[in-house]
């Protein structure tokens, strides 16, 4: 019978944050993977509990994680953690719970810390719905992308930036979002220097160029206004379609040309003004 991976998040800063159910499944985990081994071993050593460590990081993961595997399917129990947080949000845990689930292997996650959760709480801005983007990638063209398909996303945003990177990455959002975009910066969460900074893109731009950024950021940023009701009827787009064909426009240019200027969607308006 297979084992049971159990996904275990440790602190985020504060080491008082970690609960009796983590602490009791590390001591009764057969083998403990980690993402640093010695990260994981400070956070034991405070714990007082003394396991096997195997590493399980993004660049041995595909041979580390078969390992782990066949480990589970033998029926051994592991506990994987991450560096900070909870494993597999935004983290190699990611791929294994994958294998797992395709193998038959249970995984159990316990309720823990995360820095996504703690920063969007604290954030002031709309919690109902919201979309966690992770990392941005360090290539500037791929990272314009990804903001560009978020133009219009309603729902507040959530992403992890290293230091090295925020300056950079607020400048692209203020391109993509406009400057008066809100945001908050938040930093040092759970530990003795926490900081919530809560302004706008072009105000964070400036306050790095004063200020520069030290420590894990997670930026909470609040989502596109909604876009006003349909106010043109489907008629009157039909007609304006229309008047565009009889300008010389084909059927398909005119489509997609009445669509960018009410709001309908092309083929509607395509496969309606074949009707």
């Amino acid at each position: 019978m297979a084992g049971t991976l159990y996904l275990v998040p440790t602190p985020i800063g504060n080491l008082g944050d970690i609960s009796q159910r983590c602490r009791d499944t590390l001591a009764l985990a057969d083998f403990i993977a980690a993402e640093d081994t010695r990260v994981s071993l400070k956070l034991l050593n405070h714990l007082g509990i003394k396991k096997p460590l195997v590493s399980y990081y993004e660049h041995n993961q595909a041979e580390s994680g078969e390992k782990i595997l066949r480990r589970l399917l033998a029926g051994e129990t592991c506990a994987l953690v991450s560096d900070a947080g909870s494993p597999a949000i935004s983290d190699p845990g990611e791929a294994l719970v994958a294998q797992c689930a395709e193998a038959g292997v249970p995984v159990c996650a316990i309720p823990g810390p995360c820095a996504v959760i703690t920063a969007l709480g604290v954030s002031g801005l709309p919690t109902g719905r919201f979309t966690f983007e992770g990392f941005l990638s360090t290539n500037r063209k791929s990272r314009r992308e990804h903001l560009d398909s978020l133009r219009d996303e309603v729902r507040t945003m959530v992403f992890y930036e290293a230091p090295h990177k925020l300056s950079a990455t607020l400048e692209d959002m203020a391109a993509v979002f406009g400057g008066d975009r809100r945001i908050s910066l938040c930093r040092e969460l759970t530990k003795l220097h926490e900081e919530i900074f809560r302004t706008t893109l072009a105000e964070a731009i400036a306050h790095c160029e004063v200020v520069p950024p030290r420590g894990e950021y997670v930026l909470v940023v609040a989502g596109a206004a909604p876009k006003a009701a349909q106010s043109v009827t489907l008629e009157e787009a039909l007609e304006l379609m229309q008047t565009l064909m009889d300008r010389g426009l084909s059927r398909k240019d005119a489509a997609r040309e009445a669509a960018a200027q009410t709001g309908f969607s092309k083929n509607t308006l395509y496969a309606a003004s074949m009707e």
